[in-house]
C-alpha cells in the first residue's frame, strides 16, 4: 500500500470514528439533574452531656450516626421517570429530600443541567424552586388546614410571578385545578373537607401551578386506596405527556413502578444496587437483591419464578457492614463481597449493577 493510500485510509478512519461519537453523542439522553457521591448522615447522638462517657479513668466523647445515603450516584434525564425502589429504610425519601434541598447533604453534590444547587443559599436557589418541586407523602400533612384551597394554590404562583396581576393569578390557579380534575368553585373549601384522593389531586395541582420542570414525587399514592391509586397514577402521567416533566419517583410498589418508571433504580441500606430500564430490569434482573424484591410480586402466571427467601436481618445503618452491605443477606457471598465495597459496572441490557458475583460472573 502506498504512502498515499495509507493517507487516505487513516482519514477514513478518523471520519468514522468522528461520525460515531457524534453519534453516540446526539443518541445519549440529556441529563436534567446530576447527583454525584452523595452522602447522608444523621447524630443520634443527643445533647452535649449524652455524648460524655466514662472510661479507663477518662470522660470521652462518643458519637453515633444513622448512615441513611452512603455514596449514591445518579442521573436523571429529561423526560423521564425515574423511579427509585427498596425496602423501607433504605434510604429514597432521603435521597429525594436531599436533591429538594430540604436536607443538606454531608458529603457529594447535586447539580441542575449542569449547575452545583447544593451549596446555594435561599435567595440563589429561588429561581430553581419554580423549576423543581415536590408531591409529598401524606396529603393530609402536608395541605395548610388554615388556608383554604384557593389560597394554598395562589401562594406559590404569587411568589414566583410577582409582577402577575390578580386576574391573571386566578386564571392560572382555575387552570390547575380543572386540569387535575378539581373543580375550581371548590377553592373557597378547606383541606379536611376533601378526601384523600383529592387532597393528592390538590397537591399535584400546587407543584404544577409554577411550570415546574422537574418534579419529585414521595410515595405519593402509598396513603390511598388501590383504587384511587390508578387515578392518580394516570393523572400524573398525563400531566408529563402534556407537560414534558420529569419525576423521581420514590416507592416500594414494584407493581406501580412496572408501570409507571421509565428507569429503575434499587437501594438497599443507603446503597445504589443497580440501576437499569424498567423492561430490562424485569426481564433479568442482575443483582441479588434485586432478584428476591422481584420475586415477591403476586403474579398469574404460572411460569414466575419461585419466591426467594432472604436469610437474616437488614443490618442496622448506624453500624454498617464491610465491603458490600448486602453480603450478610446475599447467597453468592464470597471473601471479596466482606471486604471490598463494589461499584456500578455497565451491563449488555444498558443497565448498571454493583455486584462482585456479576462482574466475575458467579450470577
Amino acid at each position: 500500500m502506498s504512502v498515499q493510500e495509507q493517507q487516505q485510509a487513516s482519514e477514513q478512519d478518523q471520519t468514522q470514528e468522528q461520525a460515531q461519537a457524534q453519534s453516540q453523542t446526539e443518541n445519549k439522553p440529556e441529563s436534567l439533574v446530576q447527583i454525584r457521591d452523595l452522602y447522608k448522615k444523621f447524630n443520634i447522638s443527643g445533647d452535649f452531656l449524652d455524648q460524655l462517657k466514662f472510661q479507663g479513668g477518662k470522660i470521652v466523647r462518643e458519637q453515633e450516626f444513622v448512615h441513611a445515603i452512603n455514596g449514591v450516584n445518579l442521573d436523571v434525564h429529561k423526560g423521564e421517570a425515574l423511579c427509585v425502589v427498596g425496602e423501607s429504610g433504605c434510604g429514597k425519601s432521603t435521597v429525594a429530600r436531599t436533591v429538594m434541598g430540604l436536607l443538606n447533604p454531608s458529603r457529594g453534590s447535586i447539580s441542575y443541567r449542569g449547575e452545583r444547587i447544593d451549596n446555594l443559599d435561599d435567595k440563589a436557589l429561588m429561581p430553581y424552586r419554580k423549576k423543581m418541586q415536590m408531591i409529598f407523602q401524606n396529603p393530609y400533612a402536608s395541605l395548610n388546614p388554615r388556608m383554604t384551597i384557593g389560597q394554598t394554590l395562589m401562594e406559590p404562583v404569587k411568589l414566583h410571578n410577582p409582577t402577575w396581576s390578580a386576574q391573571e393569578i386566578r386564571d392560572k390557579v382555575h387552570e390547575v385545578m380543572f386540569s387535575v380534575g378539581i373543580d375550581p368553585s371548590w377553592g373557597e373549601r378547606f383541606a379536611h373537607e376533601f378526601s384523600g384522593g383529592q387532597r393528592q389531586r390538590i397537591s399535584i395541582a400546587r407543584a404544577l401551578a409554577v411550570d415546574p420542570e422537574f418534579i419529585v414525587a414521595d410515595e405519593p399514592i402509598s396513603a390511598l386506596d388501590v383504587s384511587i391509586q390508578a387515578q392518580v397514577l394516570n393523572l400524573m402521567m398525563d400531566a408529563q405527556e402534556k407537560r414534558n416533566l420529569t419525576y423521581l419517583f420514590i416507592t416500594h410498589d414494584l407493581a406501580v413502578v412496572e408501570h409507571f418508571g421509565t428507569r429503575v433504580a434499587v437501594m438497599y441500606l443507603g446503597s445504589l444496587c443497580e440501576l437499569a430500564p424498567t423492561k430490562a430490569l424485569f426481564a433479568k434482573p442482575r443483582h441479588p437483591y434485586t432478584q428476591a424484591l422481584l420475586s415477591a410480586i403476586p403474579r398469574l402466571e404460572d411460569d414466575r419464578p419461585s419466591h426467594i427467601k432472604l436469610q437474616g436481618e437488614v443490618p442496622t445503618p448506624v453500624n454498617l457492614p464491610s465491603g458490600c452491605v448486602f453480603h450478610g443477606r446475599c447467597p453468592y457471598v464470597n471473601d471479596r463481597c466482606k471486604k471490598e465495597i463494589p461499584q456500578l459496572i455497565a451491563t449488555d441490557d444498558g443497565g448498571q449493577v454493583a455486584c462482585h458475583a456479576v462482574e466475575e460472573g458467579r450470577l
